[in-house]
């Protein structure tokens, strides 16, 4: 496909990390995801109660992503995502202050933030890189700043819905940019959601042999066999 749209604003890379947001949750926990069509421009970005997760990106663009999880969203996308990854229901967390569910979700943002450098690549021809998800289990706002030298920062909000309508909140800080287009030019294809999903389920369940592996030495041992 060839591209020829002669700019692209902070918006538009604002849509493409909603999109990107949007495909790989849904893809991760089967179920459909959507947001706002409206984005809300804000002073500040913030970590809010019950889950929040950041992560700070450099290079072409610069910026801070924030989402903020409401505990009901977090354990719904939890919980869909293992069962998709084929884990019994009665073996899942019921609790949003469970490691494993600050586990999954951080997976899930690596998960967001590398399928949204292929896009930049691929739309803007610009890299980044990313330091590892944060997540915290928060009862109150906590007011979070971008920690490189940005110019002009930009603050953006917007809203998201898991298929029960369970809301939870991306945030974005980023620099005040535009990209013009010198000449026309082919669009690589996108990269396919479900080797993002397939890698990690292969990652999941090798982790699940090796633990099993560990738990049965280590009751051989204390069975003195």
């Amino acid at each position: 496909m060839v591209i020829d749209k002669s700019t692209k604003s902070t918006d538009d890379i604002l849509l493409i990390l909603c999109k990107t947001v949007q495909k790989v949750l849904q893809k991760a926990s089967a179920q459909e995801i959507s947001f706002s069509p409206f984005v809300q421009k804000i002073k500040r970005t913030c970590l809010k109660p019950d889950i929040g997760c950041f992560t700070i990106f450099e290079g072409g663009i610069s910026g801070l992503l924030v989402m903020n999880f409401s505990k009901k969203a977090a354990l719904d996308i939890y919980r869909s995502y293992m069962i998709h990854m084929g884990m019994p229901e009665d073996e899942l967390s019921i609790l949003h202050t469970s490691d494993d569910v600050a586990n999954v979700l951080g997976e899930l943002m690596n998960q967001v933030m590398g399928h949204f450098q292929t896009e930049l690549r691929n739309e803007l021809h610009v890299t980044i890189k990313q330091n590892q998800p944060k997540m915290l289990v928060i009862s109150k706002d906590i007011s979070i700043s971008i920690d490189t030298q940005i110019d002009d920062p930009q603050y953006r909000r917007v809203s998201f819905e898991t298929e029960k309508h369970r809301p939870f909140f991306l945030e974005l800080g980023i620099e005040d940019t535009e990209f013009e287009l010198l000449f026309p030019y082919e669009k690589e294809e996108e990269e396919d959601v479900e080797e993002i999903f397939m890698e990690a389920k292969r990652r999941h369940q090798e982790e699940e042999k090796s633990t099993k592996g560990e738990v049965d030495e280590a009751f051989i041992k204390k069975m003195g066999l």
